[in-house]
């Protein structure tokens, strides 16, 4: 392994294979490994979501909840372990809901992913592909959310667009 760790950006659709993928990458690796989760279980569904996305995982895995602050829980993983973090636009959500400073955050967050001190997995979506939403919230997500893939993808040392469970290398 790179002394500063490889940093991976997978991107796609929703149920594009995105976090399949990226799971089955990490564990191709040796363990333990870090899941670090950004989903908040809000309603009944979203609570449905993480719990089978839980249950697929294999043992081997540390699960770290970082609805917010997820730079932190990136720096407090033990340098050359293997990190999945799923995903850039659910913790986006989080931070545009609590009406925080998301372009900060997410210069942090970009600042902290271009030093990966292992080898480290991020997942978004990509959400800039369909119509212009109606609504100002929405547009603002996804300008926001286009802006945050930018700045991951530009430190990535590889990117990766899934589509229909195949990936493309993008970078």
């Amino acid at each position: 392994m790179p002394e500063r760790g490889r940093l991976t950006f997978v991107l796609g659709g929703a149920r594009s294979g995105k976090s399949s993928h990226a799971e089955a990458r990490v564990t191709a690796l040796p363990a333990p490994w870090t899941y670090i989760a950004t989903a908040q279980a809000f309603d009944d569904e979203m609570a449905e979501r993480i719990a089978l996305h839980r249950a697929r995982r294999e043992a081997g895995w540390e699960t770290v909840d970082a609805p917010l602050d997820l730079a932190g829980a990136l720096e407090a993983v033990t340098d050359g372990r293997p990190v999945l973090v799923d995903c850039l636009t659910l913790w986006l959500s989080n931070h545009m809901l609590a009406d925080h400073d998301v372009e900060g955050e997410s210069r942090r967050l970009a600042d902290l992913l271009a030093r990966p001190r292992g080898p480290w997995f991020v997942v978004s979506n990509e959400v800039g592909l369909g119509i212009v939403p109606d609504n100002a919230l929405a547009r603002r997500f996804r300008d926001a959310a286009g802006r945050l893939n930018q700045k991951v993808a530009a430190v990535a040392d590889d990117v990766l667009f899934m589509a229909a469970g195949l990936p493309m290398r993008v970078k």
